[in-house]
This record gives C-alpha cells, sequence and structure tokens, in this order.
C-alpha cells in the first residue's frame, strides 16, 4: 500500500506542476515538481542504507545521483519524471508479483480460522488450533475443510482447484479420505478429524507456500551482484560524457537512463510468475531458487512404488491346486488376510470380494512383520506369505508351481499359500504401472532430459519389468536409502539431477540431489518436508511439466534483462552524445521499464511444452469406458482360465458364461467407444486418422469372438468336440492376449486426454 500512496503523491506533484506551470505564478511549478520527488529520493536513501548495512551496495543509487543531480541543476520537471519512474517501478512490480502469485496467495487466503464441532447434540464454534484426532466435525456448503480426516456421510463434493489445478469439483463416497484445504461444493457434511489442523495436509501447503514466497532466487540477485560494476561503469559513462562535453546535463541524462529496473524488477517477476503458474497446476515449488535449479535439470532419478506405480498391489493371477481350484484358493488366502494389514493382504481381501467370494473368519491368527501370516480356517491350518517364510517352515514353496511361478515372477511378486503344510497356490500380485508414466517419460525425452534412471529398494525382477516398459536408460534394484544417496550424488557430480520419489526412505535422496521432487499428495510428510518442489496432484507427469514452467520462467525472467538493459544501454549512449535531454531520458526509461516487466509477465502464459492435448467432455464417456477396462481384464483372465481348462479328450466344458460376457460385455464396450468416444478423441489428437489402429484391434476382436461362438456350435455338435476343441483353445489364448494388448494401447493412446471430474 505504501508503493501506491508514494506513487499517487508523486503524478499528484507532477501534475500539480504542470497547471502551475500553464497557470500559475513563476517558479510554483519548480516547487511542486522538487516537493514531489524529495521524498521519493529520501525513501530509496532509506532502502540504501539498509542494503549497506546487510553488506551490500544497491544500484538504486543511480536513482537518488539521478535524482538530486536533476533538483541540483534546476531540472525539477526530470527530477519528478524520475521519481514518477521510480515509484512507478515499484508500484508496477508490487502489481506485477501480485499477478504472479495469485496463486500462492488464494492458497494463503483459503486458509480455515474456525471450525464447526460437533459435541453430541450441540454445534460448537471452535478456532481451527483446537481441533484434535477423532473430533467429529461439520463442514458446511462453502466452507474450507479445516482437518485432514475421513467423510463420515454418504456423499460430499469438494472443489480442490486450489489445491490441484483441477477445475471441476470431485464427489467422494463415505469413509474416503479427505484432506485439508478443499471447499465443499455441496451439502454440508460431517468429518471425523484424524490429525489435527497443524498436522494436516493444508497446514503443510501453507508452510511450504510461505517459504516459497519468501526465498530469493539466484536471478533475482542479480542486481546486488552486479552493483558495484553498474554503478561504477554508470558514473564512468556518465563522467566522460561530462568532461567531453562540458555540459553537465548530459551527465544527469546518462544517470536519468541508466537506472536498472529491469534488472532490479523483471527476473523475480518472471520468477515469481513461474512459480505462481505452477500452483495453479497443483505444484509447490519452495522458491525461486528451487525453480532455477530445476530449468537446468538433465536427469531425472525415480523411486518406482508409489512414483511410478501406484502403491497398491493387485491381483494379477493365480496358480492353484486343481484339487483346490484358483476361486477355493483364494477363498481361503482371503480369509486368513482378513488379519493382516499388509498391502498383499488387502489386496487379496478386495479381489475376493469383487469375484463375490464369501470369505469365511480366520482364527488363531498371527503375522509375522515382513514375512506373512499364519491361522485356521474352518480347520485347516494355513499359512500365507513370501517364498523364504515358507521355507523357514520347511516347506518348498517351487513344488508344483515352480515354472509358471517363475515366469510371473518376473512382473511381480507372489504370496504362497499352504494348507496344513503343503503349497496350494500361489498369488502373482502386481503393483501395476501407474497410467500416466509413460506419457511422463516421453515428455521428459521431449525435454531434452537425457537420462532417466530407476532407483528402488523393490527386487530386480519388478524394477526390470517397469524400467522396460518405460524405456528407462538404466534400473537400480535392491537399494537402500544409503545406496540411494550415493547414486543420486554420483549422478549429480555428472549433470545436474533431480529425484522423484514419496516415502520416508525416499526423503534423504531427494535432500541429496540438486532438485528433490516429492509426490506430496499422498506420500509421506518427510519427503515432503525434504523436497524443494512438492506435487500435491498425484500424478507423475506433473514432474515433466513442472520442468517445462521452471525452463520458460527462467528463459523470460533472462530475456526481459536482456531486452531491458540492452535498451537501456543503447539509451546512455544516446545521452552521452547529446541526443536525449533528462527530461526525454526519464520518459525513454519509463517506457523501458513498463516494457520490460509486462514481458516478464509473460511467464505466466504457458509455453508450447505445457500445453497438452485438450480434455475430453464428458459426455465422451472417457471415465465410464476406463471403469469398464477393469472388467474386461477380469474377461481376459477367464479366457486365459477357459483356454487352459479345454481338453480333447472330455467334453465340451460349459462355455456359455465366456460367450455371454463377449456379447453382452465386450462387444457393446466396443461399439460405445466407436460411436462417442473415439470421434471426440480423434478431434483433440490431431493427424490424420489418428484412432484407425484401435478400431483394426476392434474388428479383430470381433472376428475372433465369432470365431469362438462358431467353434462352441460346432463343439456342441455329435462327436464335434474333439475337432473343435484344439482350434477353440488357440482362439481363446489368441483372444485374451489380443484383449490385453487393446486395453493397453488404448490407455495409453488416451493418457493425455483427461475427462474432467464430474
Amino acid at each position: 500500500m505504501r508503493r501506491y500512496l508514494l506513487l499517487a503523491w508523486v503524478l499528484a506533484g507532477l501534475l500539480a506542476g504542470i497547471a502551475a506551470l500553464l497557470v500559475g505564478p513563476p517558479g510554483l511549478a519548480t516547487w511542486l515538481w522538487r516537493a514531489a520527488a524529495l521524498p521519493v529520493a529520501l525513501h530509496v536513501a532509506v532502502g540504501l542504507v539498509r542494503a549497506l548495512l546487510g553488506g551490500r551496495l544497491g544500484v538504486d543509487a543511480v536513482a537518488i545521483a539521478a535524482i538530486l543531480g536533476a533538483v541540483a541543476l534546476d531540472e525539477s520537471a526530470a527530477a519528478a519524471v524520475i521519481a514518477l519512474m521510480v515509484a512507478g517501478g515499484e508500484a508496477l512490480e508490487s502489481w506485477a508479483e501480485g499477478r504472479a502469485t495469485s496463486a500462492l496467495t488464494d492458497l494463503m487466503a483459503r486458509a480455515p480460522r474456525r471450525a464447526a464441532r460437533i459435541d453430541g447434540d450441540a454445534i460448537a464454534e471452535i478456532d481451527v488450533a483446537e481441533i484434535r484426532p477423532q473430533d467429529l466435525l461439520l463442514v458446511r456448503p462453502g466452507e474450507t475443510v479445516p482437518a485432514d480426516g475421513t467423510l463420515e456421510d454418504d456423499s460430499a463434493t469438494l472443489d480442490e482447484s486450489a489445491l490441484t489445478g483441477e477445475a471441476l469439483p470431485v464427489s467422494l463416497r463415505r469413509h474416503a479420505a479427505l484432506r485439508s484445504g478443499g471447499v465443499n461444493a455441496g451439502p454440508a457434511f460431517r468429518l471425523r478429524a484424524t490429525h489435527d489442523a497443524a498436522a494436516s495436509t493444508y497446514a503443510a501447503i501453507l508452510r511450504l507456500t510461505q517459504e516459497a514466497a519468501a526465498a530469493r532466487a539466484p536471478l533475482a540477485r542479480l542486481a546486488d551482484q552486479w552493483a558495484l560494476g553498474f554503478v561504477a561503469a554508470t558514473a564512468a559513462i556518465a563522467g566522460g560524457a561530462w568532461a567531453f562535453s562540458g555540459d553537465p546535463l548530459r551527465a544527469l541524462a546518462v544517470l536519468v537512463v541508466a537506472t536498472p529496473c529491469p534488472l532490479i524488477l523483471a527476473a523475480p517477476v518472471a520468477l515469481m510468475a513461474g512459480i505462481g503458474r505452477a500452483a495453479r497446476r497443483g505444484i509447490v515449488v519452495k522458491g525461486g531458487g528451487a525453480l532455477e535449479r530445476l530449468a537446468r535439470i538433465r536427469t531425472v532419478l525415480f523411486d518406482k512404488t508409489g512414483t511410478l506405480t501406484p502403491g497398491h498391489p493387485r491381483l494379477a493371477a493365480i496358480d492353484a491346486d486343481p484339487a483346490l481350484g484358483r476361486e477355493g484358493a483364494l477363498r481361503l488366502a482371503a480369509a486368513l488376510a482378513q488379519g493382516s494389514t499388509h498391502p498383499v493382504s488387502a489386496a487379496l481381501v478386495a479381489e475376493a470380494g469383487a469375484r463375490g467370494i464369501e470369505v469365511p473368519l480366520p482364527q488363531e491368527v498371527a503375522e509375522i512383520a515382513g514375512g506373512g501370516v499364519t491361522g485356521m480356517v474352518e480347520g485347516r491350518s494355513l499359512m500365507l506369505g513370501a517364498e523364504g517364510f515358507l521355507r523357514e517352515a520347511g516347506i518348498d514353496p517351487q513344488a508344483g508351481f515352480g515354472l509358471v511361478a517363475q515366469v510371473a515372477a518376473a512382473a511381480g511378486s507372489i504370496a504362497w499359500l499352504a494348507v496344513d503344510g503343503r503349497v496350494a497356490a500361489a498369488f502373482v500380485m502386481a503393483d501395476g504401472m501407474r497410467q500416466e508414466a509413460p506419457r511422463a517419460v516421453r515428455r521428459l525425452r521431449a525435454l531434452g532430459i537425457g537420462r532417466i534412471v530407476l532407483v528402488t529398494g523393490d527386487r530386480a525382477a519388478a524394477a526390470q519389468s517397469i524400467g522396460r516398459a518405460l524405456r528407462l536408460d538404466q534400473v537400480f534394484a535392491t537399494q537402500s536409502p544409503a545406496d540411494k544417496i550415493a547414486l543420486v550424488r554420483l549422478e549429480a557430480g555428472v549433470a545436474p539431477t533431480a529425484m522423484v520419489g514419496d516415502g520416508v526412505n525416499d526423503a534423504p535422496a531427494l535432500a541429496a540431489a540438486d532438485v528433490g521432487i516429492a509426490m506430496g499428495a499422498a506420500g509421506t510428510a518427510a519427503a515432503a518436508q525434504a523436497g524443494d518442489v512438492v506435487l500435491l496432484v498425484d500424478r507423475v507427469d506433473r514432474v515433466p511439466e513442472a520442468i517445462a514452467i521452471a525452463r520458460r520462467s527462467r528463459s523470460v525472467a533472462l530475456r526481459a534483462i536482456a531486452i531491458g538493459m540492452g535498451l537501456s544501454g543503447i539509451a546512455m549512449a544516446a545521452a552521452a552524445i547529446g541526443w536525449l535531454t533528462p527530461l526525454a531520458g526519464a520518459l525513454v526509461q519509463e517506457g523501458i521499464d513498463v516494457f520490460a516487466i509486462l514481458y516478464a509477465l509473460t511467464a505466466l502464459r504457458p509455453s508450447r511444452d505445457e500445453q497438452g492435448a485438450a480434455a475430453l467432455s464428458v459426455e465422451s464417456g472417457l471415465d465410464e469406458r476406463r471403469l469398464e477396462h477393469a472388467g474386461l481384464r477380469d474377461l481376459a483372465e477367464h479366457l486365459r482360465v477357459a483356454g487352459e481348462a479345454i481338453d480333447t479328450s472330455s467334453a465340451a466344458p460349459d462355455l456359455s458364461a465366456i460367450e455371454a460376457r463377449l456379447r453382452g460385455e465386450l462387444l457393446p464396450h466396443q461399439r460405445e467407444e466407436e460411436r462417442v468416444l473415439y470421434p471426440e478423441a480423434a478431434a483433440r489428437l490431431g493427424g490424420q486418422d489418428p484412432m484407425a489402429p484401435l478400431i483394426r484391434m476392434h474388428a479383430e476382436i470381433e472376428a475372433q469372438a465369432e470365431r469362438v461362438a462358431v467353434l462352441l456350435r460346432l463343439g456342441a455338435q455329435p462327436d464335434g468336440w474333439a475337432s473343435a476343441a484344439p482350434e477353440l483353445r488357440r482362439t481363446l489364448f489368441a483372444l485374451e492376449a489380443l484383449l490385453r494388448l487393446h486395453l493397453s494401447v488404448e490407455e495409453e493412446m488416451l493418457a493425455g486426454l483427461e475427462a474432467p471430474a464430474r
């Protein structure tokens, strides 16, 4: 506010002086212009003294010399214009930084201060600092969620745009985890707090935001670094012009146009604009220094679990004793898994529920950390866990399952089930790759990132499968936190390096890297504190977006400095040879300052590197089709199981359920995609018929499905099974492979076309 008041004072004095010059008594205009200029000189002098006391010389010394010189040489109008230039530059800087940091300001402004706590039948208004875990809170329409917690009502709708950059509200169901900072965009709901307000997500974001706003970047310090040289050069040019011409006004004109506002203001404005742009996309950058380092990154190291993969294992395949069967094995394993908190156990229980399997309760359950779980189910002694866990009990997991399990383990880990001392089933678990991960890696390559490496504590087999799929340059598996730090330092010694991770074990490596990027949406507080950049959106494709924003901001800052100081240099030369009077020089320099700062604000606009394909509309049905993919993958698994069950020496098995799912589930899904989704996707992607490969796959899948139906009819005829069975077996396996390939290719092609949340 003081900057704007100072600008208003100078502007009023300048206009009053012009009016006095036209209609007032002689000499009044001079005194009015001096009265307008001298307070600005005093204001700048105070800042210069503070800088000197801090051990640095500020370039504001040139501005003071210009104002006082103009007053001394009776160029009061020029003094007032110079004062207007300085005050206007500061006010313009304040406005520009407000534009650039509006996203950060919005985050701060939305911080909740009061909360409604439900005490029995009463509602008490409390300060957010009084919130404690397990408090039941009421969040009314338009209010900000005050603390992290779980939803106690059937549904809630939140606007999380200030946190994630996603424009449309998100819908949540009962027991969903809610992050503080979202705004209730629907009816009131109840929230069970899991943290107090100070330990909640939004409080951590505010701390990060304050760090980002306070930190000064190396580019922003250029004025300080170059101050002595710039002041000396300006004095030399001004003194030379005076000595050569004998006219002190030429020296004054040089001082006027030498005021380095582009150097002082343009760089921080551009960098803060980049920080603001990043914040709007759910990326908190801790200051201009971090943004500058991010712009120079040439190597990126990724953790695996929770970073390139979601961190939630799922059941990929089952190999079971035929006497028990796959469904029976899953039923027993899920029953025992109910007594465990391990993510693999949760995945088995979830899969059994999804298949409609009724799971009995276990007895005598005991969980061994890092090994597995034991217990009794329906009178049977069960063990569920890793290979080493069973071997310690004298059970060989490979007996009868070695080949299938070892092949499957290339893409995931195995949970073994032993029943009454004998291995009975192998559950292949896979922590599938994030859907956006391939696109993120390709965008990093397009940005010129020369080396992309996976660094994980996971097994080599699981890590190598991710590395192959993403075409990474190198994979380091079974790495301890100390190993990760050593690798980060080794890579950083070759090229500027960023480390991306989410867990506690990643925090030291994040701190050791040139830039640590923390997956803060679902990651740990330790990782978020150690990182220089925190992703508030649980999407790894924000990493290349952050780098693109940083590069554009730094590029704009450097160009703004070069353009502004280049024009100032030309103006100084013109003033030195007498082509510019002090008053004209002040007006020229004001124009240069405005141009440099407005150019710096172009960092608010996205570059071509940041712009992706436009989002699909809700009517495209992208979300619905993606949800159906889970069922289609289950269908692919059933196709494989049905193919394995075919035996030419026995009667035809009942495959009517498979045929019904092909007709009632798969084919309608494909028709709906071609009717609505594919045409809109093609328009967004551009090019010549981009969806043609997927439509061609649809046609082949339909042909294979029809082939299955024909072979089933032939097999149902008298003596027809023996001849139809081998071809039916091959067709089911081919259809399974084609369906899995199609789903993967389709998800990859549509990964950049995010439908807005409802």
